[in-house]
């Protein structure tokens, strides 16, 4: 099988057609192997139109999903980013190819280690991973520029919001445990104003600020 071949054409018949425009991102899909990040017996799907199941009942996204919510974020070379939600490592590997230092927080620590080794393998030294509760965020390395939020949940966590920058954005699914808008937040002058950007499903987000451990 010829991964090249495909991910090229998933960027061109799966991100490009759907308005992926920053030529940037667009380059990092076409570097970045994603079918390293899902398991081997469902490589296969690695760059079809839909999510894969990459255990502990969590799922790589649709490419896509993954190409919209980084490019909302408008990132660039110098960002400080943090990522809630490692699962795969494949969206913290994307993110490394375009800023400048990503921290990643994971809740699972056989994915956490599946995605630090395979991180390790590529050679990326710009990503920290840590297995927590990704709805306290990261303390210590904070303030963000950026943070990315690849599960549900029923609000902002606190924490969240006072580790993003001025002027910083914050992209999540937004709303019920089985349906969400996907929404782009931006911190200005303390305060945060919201747009949607479309309706998603994700897994949800289960911490102190998220949903309970019976959503999951």
């Amino acid at each position: 099988m010829d991964y090249e071949i495909l991910r090229e054409r998933m960027v061109r018949e799966q991100l490009m057609p759907r308005g992926i425009k920053n030529q940037r991102v667009l380059d990092a899909f076409r570097k970045v192997e994603r079918h390293k990040f899902i398991p081997e017996n469902l490589r296969n799907s690695a760059y079809a139109d839909f999510p894969v199941p990459i255990g502990e009942g969590q799922t790589i996204s649709q490419p896509y999903i993954v190409a919209l919510m980084t490019e909302c974020l408008n990132l660039n070379g110098q960002d400080k980013v943090l990522e809630i939600g490692t699962g795969s490592g494949y969206q913290a590997a994307i993110l490394a190819e375009l800023v400048k230092e990503v921290y990643t927080i994971e809740r699972f620590e056989t994915l956490a280690k599946r995605a630090e080794a395979i991180l390790n393998e590529f050679g990326y030294t710009n990503i920290k991973i840590k297995v927590g509760d990704g709805t306290l965020g990261w303390e210590e390395a904070a303030p963000f520029n950026k943070i990315i939020i690849t599960a549900a949940s029923p609000g902002i966590p606190l924490p969240l919001t006072e580790q993003l920058k001025e002027n910083g954005k914050l992209i999540l699914p937004l709303g019920e445990s089985f349906s969400q808008v996907l929404t782009l937040v931006e911190k200005k002058k303390g305060k945060l104003e919201f747009m949607d950007i479309c309706g998603c499903v994700f897994v949800p987000l289960v911490g102190k600020h998220g949903w309970s451990n019976r959503y999951a």
